[in-house]
């Protein structure tokens, strides 16, 4: 989508394992089943961002990616600083980590992990949550508005294919 006015907004669909951070007016849309996306928002600057990420903790730090909570969490926060962002004037809300009714003990304990670490995190940086949409057995699809930390989230019974439209055939 073109900016085309001081109130146009961009639009950005945050794959899972990725990170996204701007200074522009953005959607950033996500969808989540065990993983968790975590937004940070500037509250003086009036932007903000969020990442997706799939597993709680890096096994291996020389693999550490935004794939793994404690890796993405602190990377967003990072790339928030390095664009001008101080602490304390940050705030985070928290989305995800669901189990279907039909999952394994290991997909309930990553979505439960996931959710953990994320809080933990942003509890270490000192980062308060001001929002929460965590746990149960329902997807969500969000869509998180940078210019005034507005979250929409649908919960959805199952996640289908066209879910990710029009975004699939760029996963």
């Amino acid at each position: 989508m073109e900016n085309t006015g001081p109130l146009s907004h961009q639009e950005y669909f945050l794959r899972p394992g990725y990170i996204f951070v701007t200074q522009r007016p953005t959607l950033i849309s996500t969808v989540l089943g065990t993983s968790v996306a975590v937004a940070l928002w500037d509250r003086e600057k009036k932007w903000g961002g969020m990442n997706h990420f799939l597993y709680p903790l890096v096994p291996d730090p020389h693999k550490a990616t935004a794939q793994f909570g404690n890796v993405a969490v602190r990377a967003l926060y990072n790339l928030l600083v390095r664009e001008g962002s101080h602490r304390s004037d940050l705030d985070a809300q928290i989305f995800g980590g669901a189990h279907l009714a039909e999952a394994s003990p290991e997909e309930i304990e990553v979505s439960r992990r996931n959710i953990t670490v994320g809080r933990e995190v942003l509890r270490k940086i000192g980062i308060p949550i001001i929002s929460e949409d965590t746990g149960g057995t329902r997807g969500r699809k969000l869509v998180f508005n940078t210019a005034t930390n507005e979250v929409a989230v649908f919960r959805a019974e199952r996640l289908r294919d066209s879910d990710w439209y029009p975004y699939r055939d760029k996963r």
